[in-house]
This record gives C-alpha cells, structure tokens and sequence, in this order.
C-alpha cells in the first residue's frame, strides 16, 4: 500500500487544496479542511492509502489538475510502512 501525500507551497491557495481533497480523495468538507491544516502547518498531509496503480493515477490526476489551475501543488506517493 501507498500514501498519497499533498506538500506544502507557499503559492497554491489553501480552498483550492481543498478542492482537491473533496474531488479527488472523496473527502467531506472537515476531513478535506483538516488535512489541508496539517499540509499547511506541518509541511504534508495524508490524503488517502491506496494499491501502488490507484496511488500513481491519484498522484497524476493531482498534479494535472493543479498545473491546468497554474498551481504548483505537489502530490506525492512513499511506501505505507
């Protein structure tokens, strides 16, 4: 299993990262705020855990979004341990 991570940046909006907890990680409105809080004050957040080929496509599906906004927002994915 893989987590998909959001990074902090000091451009991309904080509505618009939670815009793409709800749309891509299916979160409700407090979860998708709350993970947006931890990006912000901490530097990542865990947006979701998922098999490696869901974890690439949310990863892409992140970036690809963000950039089609001019956002920089990073998504990454590590190894569950």
């Amino acid at each position: 299993m893989y987590k998909v991570l959001l990074l902090n940046d000091d451009y991309t909006p904080m509505d618009f990262v939670v815009h793409v907890l709800e749309r891509f990680f299916a979160l409700d409105r407090e979860r998708a705020t709350l993970i947006m809080l931890k990006v912000h004050n901490e530097g990542a957040g865990v947006a979701g855990v998922y098999t490696r080929d869901i974890a690439e496509t949310k990863v892409r599906q992140v970036t690809d979004f963000a950039r089609s906004h001019q956002h920089p927002l990073q998504c990454v994915m590590e190894e569950n341990r």
